[in-house]
């Protein structure tokens, strides 16, 4: 690995663009492809400190990136993206372009986030989620109905669930694994199944193991 200042170390073995900006401690493992794609000579893109790219990693120009950004391997981040202070993204994962990522958002292995999604402060998708955003793919017109899906602050999104066109997902929900969502998600509730129903909300849950407590109680970001 080769230092290069203010403690950033980047691989010889991997292509960091003129004009990118690495803040201070982070690293980028070998293999990588940093601010290549995506836009020209006097495109933005930044990557907060601390930050750490695993090898063959690639992040398109234009995406301005916060703090202690992670990713696994061969995770693909698209172009002219925003994406908040400590947010991972899992191997193998697709984030596509013009996406919203807040703060604390962790997404897992194999998942596919397309452009216009909005994922909120403390959003949580599990591994080979998927999400959609053309109600009717290849139509003539598909550039201009795209619907993005929007998920809700300290959602969380089971494994293998898929998430239809201009969805949103409410606050503290919860989807469960392998649930078709075809409509938006209630704040607090529990949806599962294909199409996904709402069967509870997350104050209604037990402990499986059968021990006294919430399985998600309310925490401070989430009752702010």
């Amino acid at each position: 690995m080769t230092s290069v200042h203010n403690g950033v170390v980047i691989s010889p073995l991997s292509v960091v663009a003129p004009g990118v900006t690495l803040g201070e401690d982070t690293e980028v493992e070998e293999f990588c492809l940093v601010g290549r794609h995506g836009g020209d000579a006097s495109t933005r893109t930044v990557i907060g400190a601390r930050s750490l790219l695993r090898s063959h990693t690639v992040v398109y120009a234009g995406n301005v990136i916060g703090e202690r950004f992670a990713t696994g391997h061969h995770a693909l981040v698209r172009e002219f993206n925003t994406i908040g202070d400590n947010v991972s993204i899992g191997s193998l994962s697709v984030v596509e372009h013009h996406v919203t990522i807040g703060n604390g958002v962790r997404i897992h292995s194999q998942c596919f986030i397309p452009e216009y999604s909005v994922l909120e402060d403390g959003a949580w998708i599990g591994p080979r989620v998927t999400i959609t955003n053309a109600p009717f793919p290849k139509c003539p017109d598909v550039s201009t109905c795209m619907r993005g899906v929007t998920i809700g602050r300290d959602a969380r999104i089971g494994a293998n669930a898929t998430l239809l066109p201009g969805v949103r997902i409410g606050a503290r929900a919860l989807v469960g694994a392998g649930a078709v969502v075809t409509r938006d998600v209630a704040p607090g509730t529990l949806v599962v199944g294909n199409p996904a129903r709402a069967t509870k909300t997350l104050d209604e849950l037990v402990c499986p193991a059968g021990l006294d407590h919430l399985p998600y109680p309310a925490n401070p970001s989430e009752s702010a």
